[in-house]
């Protein structure tokens, strides 16, 4: 599909999605319409492999049999569904029953089965019970089949849903929709949602032209095309993830093979969620990702708490976009926690750097950490400055790159990037000031493909430019109190045009002369007329 027709489908979609749920709530309607997305991915990648397995044995429909095929095989041969779902399991990890499958779906709601919804609503349960692992326990458990926001009765529900249904299904049939396409609608799905969100967007949501630095930084040191070996990443983790958009990204410049594990945790029950279909319908399978539902500060997830430091784990990649300045309740206990012992704990008024230093203990020794963070960080005093320098001193903070503001839906402050490392070679500091760099737009503004090729460009080979990037060596960030604020040491700030005096002067006298004698020369022609002369000019 050309990106032309992926744009059509995602505009497609949105325009369902605007036009159907009425004065339901955006990131309500949000769960229902991804879900959806979702359950035709699932449906189409089982159906297809179904077909595969069965070989000459899948059902061949006429155009006028709306029967889904394994529906037909299933009441053919019912003697043989065990061991074909046992076999399908096996090759795609889970099994979905043709009633539930899209088609089914789609086929009850174009014929507005008053069961439609019952029929939904065991499926979402079977797909969550018995058709995954139990990895995949409570995938749809945020989406309320049966919630007034639908209608004040059951018989309201169910048309609302056939109407939904059926206008999602009329509007991928005109599309072609493989995997890929699927995930990129997805994704615009949840970009818009973002959009529209305000607030609550910054809870699930890092705009791609972000995501696209973050994921730059970390994976330079695994792409060395020039040793023939291909780029591979052992690790990447998010530790507040979202709906996974970043974790994805880095996915996207490593190749489908390029990353052993894609570990992610996200503290939302409804976005831990999104995170786990977003995936998925990317075509990460199961097994080679694992996002987490828990606390990230109180470091609830038992893998991660691993004292022994031969089995604790660690990553090659770190990526963050934790809340901004969040508010926390540090406990005395966390003094004393293996992340923030050495450091000391973040102030309850903002836990960024608490984050930070959580992803920080998890990076392995040559790894890379990429984390967004508000301009707070790199100047506030007390508890944030002795973390900072510390970190400073032992040689972790590698780059800060300053971006513009207005990018986020969630916030219109600037933010800056923090790239640390444990084994840092330069004994310096790389300040990048990209914050005029940018596209001004009505809402947001944006950062262009070129403007992310320079900071990437920057950062790597750490060049110096005027008014954008500057290498700072540690004596002068001590001489300024370890004191990050990026403009101390880039400033965009243009240099006035420096002035000749003597220059000026020399022109001042010279025109004063020509005014001088152009006045005796006009003064001749009013005494020939008889006329007033002109005054001379009085000069100090």
């Amino acid at each position: 599909m050309t990106e032309q027709e992926q744009k059509q489908l995602g505009n497609t979609l949105w325009g369902i999605a605007d036009q159907l749920r009425g004065a339901m709530n955006a990131d309500d309607f949000r769960d229902y319409m991804l879900s959806f997305l979702f359950l035709r991915y699932l449906s189409d990648n089982y159906e297809a492999a179904a077909k595969k397995e069965l070989g000459t044995d899948y059902p061949k429909l006429t155009a006028t049999d709306r029967r889904a095929p394994l529906a037909v095989w299933y009441a053919a041969n019912p003697k043989d569904t065990a061991e074909f779902e046992k076999q399908m399991r096996r090759k795609t990890h889970y099994v979905i029953q043709p009633e539930y499958l899209w088609g089914s779906i789609a086929e009850m709601a174009r014929t507005q089965d008053k069961e439609l919804l019952h029929t939904l609503q065991n499926g979402f349960d079977y797909i969550e019970n018995e058709s995954f692992s139990s990895t995949f326990g409570g995938l749809f458990s945020e989406i309320n089949l049966n919630s007034d926001k639908l209608g004040k009765n059951y018989e309201a529900r169910n048309a609302k849903l056939c109407t939904i249904i059926k206008a999602i299904a009329e509007g991928l049939e005109k599309f072609s929709t493989d995997r890929d396409t699927l995930g990129d609608a997805y994704e615009y799905l949840i970009g818009q949602f973002a959009a529209g969100s305000g607030k609550k967007a910054g809870e699930f949501y890092t705009p791609q032209q972000i995501s696209s630095i973050l994921s730059g930084i970390v994976t330079l040191d695994s792409q060395e095309p020039a040793t023939g070996i291909k780029p591979h990443l052992a690790s990447v983790f998010d530790f507040a993830c979202g709906s996974g958009s970043l974790l994805l990204n880095v996915r996207h410049r490593m190749g489908p093979r390029g990353i052993g594990k894609i570990v992610g945790q996200e503290k939302n029950i409804t976005t831990y969620n999104l995170a786990r279909m977003n995936m998925l319908l990317h075509g990460v399978k199961d097994s080679e990702f694992e996002i987490y539902h828990g606390d990230t500060l109180l470091n609830e997830w038992d893998w991660l708490r691993e004292t022994n430091p031969a089995k604790s784990p660690k990553f090659d990649a770190v990526v963050a976009n934790p809340p901004f300045s969040y508010r926390w309740e540090p406990s005395a206990a966390l003094g004393e926690d293996m992340r923030f012992k050495s450091y000391g704990l973040a102030p309850k008024s903002a836990a960024d750097f608490a984050f930070l230093l959580h992803g920080f203990h998890y990076l392995k020794q040559d790894g890379v950490m990429a984390i967004i963070l508000p301009h707070g960080v790199l100047f506030r005093g007390g508890a944030e400055e002795r973390i900072r320098t510390k970190l400073l001193k032992d040689g972790n903070i590698d780059t800060v790159i300053g971006l513009p503001a207005n990018l986020f839906f969630s916030t219109g402050i600037p933010v800056c990037i923090l790239v640390l490392k444990k084994c840092k070679k330069p004994d310096d500091v790389l300040f990048i000031n990209a914050a005029e760099h940018f596209e001004k737009g009505k809402r947001q503004n944006k950062l262009l493909p070129g403007h992310i090729e320079k900071i990437i460009d920057t950062y790597q080979f750490r060049k110096e430019e005027a008014r954008y990037a500057r290498r700072v060596t540690m004596e002068e960030i001590e001489a300024n109190g370890y004191n990050l604020n990026i403009s101390r040491y880039v400033s965009t700030a243009q240099a006035e045009e420096e002035i000749d005096l003597a220059a000026v002067h020399a022109e001042l006298v010279a025109l004063d002369r020509k005014i001088e004698t152009a006045t005796q020369r006009h003064n001749g022609f009013l005494r020939e007329l008889g006329l007033p002369l002109l005054p001379s000019v009085e000069r100090a």
